[in-house]
């Protein structure tokens, strides 16, 4: 009886970064070390997403984008910009639910409706798949795999949903973990987190891009940072 919720549950664990970087590198988000993986969760958002777009194509900057569901149908016609933008799309589940809450078969439910929604819309069969909260369950991963979606989380963050985050605040909490090889995650929404929280990260994007630069990293979407032909 207690050996489910301890499978469904043990992957969790994965949430902390220093373990996950020293066991599960492709997890964390590492990839070829002349590179840094740009992504962005919680979109797409109609009040912040062509912010960060604009931003992104004035510095030629490609990302990948892991969507909601949720969002996703209210603007699908900013799921498809992305797309045609060159930025990649990726799953970030139906709703930002903790999957710890679901079960097996509400959590294929969730992954599948996500994934299907935004092949429909973008034209884009998506790859990568990252659990709301970095959360990570059993069966989140047998979902993915039945869905043939590889779970990425990341290297480093800004923590820019918080009401006190500023552009200077995410700026040093990225830099603090950047590294070559590394991926990076800002939110292009606030749909999850305090009211205009997105605005920080926003900040923050030209400074982080110009350091990048300085280091001679390319940066670039996910499927690039794994693929050395890309």
């Amino acid at each position: 009886m207690l050996a489910l919720p301890v499978l469904q549950a043990a992957p969790a664990l994965t949430a902390v970064p220093a373990a996950r970087a020293r066991f599960l590198p492709r997890l964390h988000g590492v990839g070829r070390p002349d590179r840094v993986a740009l992504t962005f969760d919680d979109g797409p958002d109609p009040e912040s997403t062509p912010r960060f777009l604009e931003v992104l194509a004035a510095h030629r900057v490609r990302a990948t984008f892991f969507l909601l569901g949720t969002m996703l149908r209210r603007s699908p016609d900013l799921g498809r910009q992305l797309v045609d933008a060159g930025h990649e799309v990726a799953v970030h589940g139906w709703t930002h639910d903790n999957l710890l809450l679901r079960g097996p078969v509400a959590t294929l439910g969730d992954l599948a409706r996500a994934r299907a929604l935004v092949a429909e819309v973008t034209g884009r069969t998506p790859r990568f798949f990252r659990p709301p909260y970095g959360v990570l369950t059993g069966a989140a991963l047998l979902a993915a795999r039945r869905l043939r979606l590889e779970p990425v989380l990341w290297s480093c963050w800004g923590r820019d949903w918080t009401r006190s985050a500023t552009g200077d605040t995410v700026y040093q909490a990225v830099r603090a973990g950047l590294s070559g090889g590394g991926t990076v995650l800002l939110h292009d929404s606030s749909c999850a987190a305090a009211p205009g929280a997105w605005r920080s990260g926003l900040a923050a994007l030209p400074g982080l891009l110009a350091e990048c630069r300085r280091q001679g990293w390319v940066v670039g979407p996910l499927g690039a940072h794994r693929d050395p032909t890309r």
